[in-house]
């Protein structure tokens, strides 16, 4: 199997990002994950679109998100980069800490570590980058049934 790739251009608001969900979901049923995982996947990317629109972008109309989605024999690949100043992932709060249980933002990187097979996060001072990285299991997965 040859790689696919979707590509899309999100404006940097909120109501672009029910859009990001919807394109993960449609994408990962085709590929062939169960329900459980096209949530997971969908709500990764939800998560992350968020993040990118919000964190990076700071709802600059100015600048947009990409999101790409990379399918191959192995493995679903999902981009998302902003235009932001860049994030340090040492300074992402622990939501798990006492402190900040009762927070109500600071979870999305959490979330999206928790859904994701392989999460890699590539800050610069031209925006963040982050992958999101799902296993394709089963039939997909070379050919032949892959355990999990």
């Amino acid at each position: 199997m040859t790689p696919e790739r979707r590509s899309f251009t999100l404006d940097s608001t909120l109501e672009t990002v029910d859009n990001a969900e919807q394109a993960a979901n449609e994408i990962a049923t085709q590929i062939g994950f169960n329900e459980e995982e096209v949530l997971q996947i969908a709500m990764a990317v939800r998560e992350a679109a968020v993040n990118a629109v919000l964190h990076g972008n700071a709802y600059d109309p100015a600048k947009k998100v990409s999101l790409d989605f990379e399918h191959t024999a192995a493995d679903l690949v999902i981009t998302i980069r902003d235009q932001g100043k860049g994030l340090d992932p040492a300074k992402i709060p622990d939501p798990l800490a006492p402190e900040n249980l009762l927070k109500t933002s600071g979870r999305g990187i959490f979330l999206i570590r928790s859904f994701m097979d392989d999460v890699q996060i590539n800050p610069s001072t031209s925006g963040t980058e982050i992958k999101l990285i799902k296993h394709v299991h089963g039939p997909a997965a070379d050919g032949k049934e892959a355990s999990q």
